[in-house]
């Protein structure tokens, strides 16, 4: 039986939010006279995202277990000719489930951070601007048309400088803000031109409306080339897509991201901005399905994502920046997924990936909190004592990432390893030694920071340089004194966290991958990409899935991974110093991330700058300002003073002027006649 959805209860779930981060952003903050103080502030911003939450969850079951749909426009904004920009809701299994994960995840982060921002002078602020963030996430995945996407994609982005470069007193952080924004903007571009194309060719911003003219536009070829036409704005939607979920080369923003608060680092990278592009390219699933050379781009950046990005986590000693360098390759590995025609898997992934993520991130600020403010793991060790609910979180979240049989990361990323497995578009076989590399290389940094922080002897006596995620110095502790166990706002979280991240893929796979619950809402040929059929055939059940997978080459790869970090970081801690002294050209190639932040700055930002100081010396003052702007005053002044020459004021002047002209005349009505006749001849 399918039924629809109150509009009206699903404009609450984005509004509720907008409304705390309103009355946090103006009533608590010096710009509105701080009539309301930090407890009020946090109250009104916690139930803007529970309210938020509770009906994400009750569209879920309608969705789920009743399914009921929801497309309608709410309200028009304007009509251009025939084109309608509107604004409205379309929910289906991808949205219901997207509204959910976004709007847990925010609520656990929004708890979090009353212990985390409790000694900052922006705490009204900070509520304001996530609570902003997740109404803009809710109405980018909420929307029925492009319009609204649009908008929901750059207002993430605005938001997310605003929290990357909150602490604005911080030169690093208004660095990294900057580059978020700038990276982003050149994936927007792409982005923007592929809604462009895609308004010209079939003069609809709405979706339905769009995928139902998707068979016409196969059949075009982009004017002045011989590419088809989908296939261009497939790339230029995906290269979107680049920019947002921070995939090779324009991931460069993502680690740098990491100066802002700990608790934004959980909301950014983990269930909302970053995978916005993945959720795009998810929803446009009918476009995409029409070309297969955007399909093979789409699988090969991810797979150097995935790949790539892992072994730069190798070598990181903060704690945040490890698990930065985590997202961006299970990122990667979403893309790997969407390329492979197994948009389901991907999405399943973005899922998972959610909770455990998060988890990881709010788990690195529970240990940064313990720690002092300390972020360097080679100064950790032992924390497990101090720190047990942190401990036991962490160590969930980390078997989960590396994808241990029964825990959420392993369904969603064995899936994604079998799809590319099957696949037989151009670039599979690179994608697929990627993502099976990208395992060990996974557990291997992953266990390298568990074992570092939570094991081994203690460290903090040995720290040289104390430096902290709090922009002010914390002299309310001496550096090396003990770690000690998070506030109940923190640990609730992390626990509340935990437990889908243990459970949620067992819970999940067959219905997400196997069942219905995508039906209308993710399209695949599967006469052209039989992916998700061959997977099919393969699943007897999620038990029989865990069991088979001690057999299995991920499996053992993950166990490699976890056993050479113990022995290289607990066993014998002076290998990883004799490696290094090795290999100090690969060392150093990683230190400084391939070289791609040198490049940005050195070549691309030089040259932009020298064709900007080009356009302006030689466009803007040689041509624009003397040729058009002071080029044409003096072209006038020096015609005015032939002309004022003529002007003299004496009247046989001009009768002279007057017989002269009636002489020309005549001789020209004269001769002309004569000229022509004898021309003739």
């Amino acid at each position: 039986m399918s039924q629809t959805l109150s509009a009206s209860t699903l404009l609450a779930v984005p509004l509720a939010p907008l409304v705390g981060s309103a009355l946090a952003g103006i009533f608590g903050t010096k710009f509105g006279g701080n009539w309301i103080g930090r407890r009020l502030s946090h109250t009104l911003t916690i139930l803007g995202v529970l309210l938020a939450f509770v009906l994400s969850a009750m569209t879920l079951q309608s969705v789920a277990v009743d399914g009921a749909r929801f497309n309608e426009t709410l309200y028009t904004w304007m009509v251009v000719g025939g084109l309608k920009m509107e604004i409205g809701f379309l929910v289906d299994g991808l949205t219901a489930m997207m509204m959910v994960v976004v709007t847990f995840v925010s609520l656990m982060v929004h708890i979090y951070t009353i212990g985390y921002m409790e000694e900052d002078e922006g705490y009204n602020r900070f509520f304001a601007y996530i609570s902003l963030f997740t109404f803009a996430m809710l109405m980018l995945v909420m929307s029925n048309n492009m319009l609204q996407l649009f908008f929901g994609w750059e207002a993430v982005g605005l938001v997310s400088y605003l929290l990357i470069g909150f602490w604005f007193n911080k030169p690093t952080a208004i660095f990294a803000n900057m580059k978020a924004f700038l990276v982003n903007r050149v994936g927007d571009f792409g982005f923007i031109l592929g809604i462009g194309l895609i308004v010209a060719y079939s003069g609809t911003l709405n979706y339905t409306e769009v995928f139902a003219k998707a068979p016409e536009l196969a059949g075009l070829i982009f004017p002045g080339t011989s590419w088809m036409l989908v296939t261009v704005i497939c790339i230029c939607l995906f290269i979107g897509a680049m920019g947002k979920s921070a995939q090779f080369p324009l991931h460069v923003w993502l680690p740098d991201s990491m100066e802002g608060p700990t608790p934004i680092s959980a909301l950014i990278h983990a269930a909302t901005m970053v995978t916005a592009g993945i959720f795009m390219v998810a929803r446009m699933s009918p476009l995409f399905e029409l070309s297969d050379t955007a399909l093979s781009f789409i699988m090969v950046i991810g797979a150097i994502t995935a790949l790539f990005m892992g072994f730069l986590g190798i070598i990181q000693n903060d704690i945040k920046r490890v698990v930065a360098y985590s997202t961006l390759s299970q990122l990667g590995y979403m893309t790997v997924a969407l390329g492979a025609s197994a948009y389901s898997v991907a999405v399943f992934h973005l899922m998972t990936h959610a909770f455990f993520k998060a988890l990881l991130f709010l788990g690195a600020g529970s240990v940064i909190m313990g720690m002092h403010h300390n972020q360097d793991i080679r100064w950790m060790g032992g924390v497990r004592k101090y720190m047990p609910i942190t401990w036991i979180t962490s160590l969930l979240g980390s078997l989960a990432l590396i994808g241990t049989p029964l825990f959420a990361g392993f369904y969603s990323k064995d899936s994604i390893i079998e799809a590319v497995h099957e696949s037989h578009l151009w670039g599979s076989g690179f994608a697929s030694f990627a993502v099976l590399a990208g395992v060990f290389v996974t557990a291997f940094y992953s266990f390298r920071m568990y074992f570092l922080v939570f094991h081994g002897k203690e460290r903090y006596d040995q720290n040289p340089d104390a430096h902290g995620d709090h922009h002010h110095d914390d002299h309310h502790h001496d550096d090396h004194s003990k770690p000690h166990e998070s506030p109940w706002v923190v640990t609730l979280p992390l626990v509340l966290l935990a437990i889908p991240s243990v459970v949620i893929g067992f819970m999940t796979i067959q219905p997400m991958l196997f069942g219905e619950f995508f039906k209308d809402a993710i399209f695949v040929d599967a006469a052209k990409h039989p992916v998700m059929q061959e997977l099919g055939e393969a699943f007897h059940g999620p038990m029989a899935m865990a069991l088979h997978a001690f057999s299995t080459l991920p499996f053992w790869l993950a166990l490699g991974g976890v056993v050479s970090a113990y022995y290289m970081y607990m066993v014998n801690p002076a290998l990883p110093a004799a490696i290094k002294a090795r290999v100090q050209p690969i060392y150093t190639l990683l230190e400084n991330k391939y070289y791609m932040d040198w490049f940005n700055e050195n070549v691309l930002a030089r040259g932009a700058r020298a064709m900007g100081m080009g356009l302006w010396k030689g466009g803007d003052q040689g041509v624009i300002e003397r040729v058009f702007v002071n080029g044409s005053w003096k072209l006038v002044g020096w015609v005015a003073s032939i002309v004022r020459r003529v002007q003299t004021g004496f009247l046989f002047h001009y009768a002279l002027s007057m017989i002269l002209g009636v002489f020309a005349l005549m001789t020209y009505f004269v001769t002309w006649p004569m000229v022509q006749q004898w021309l003739s001849r």
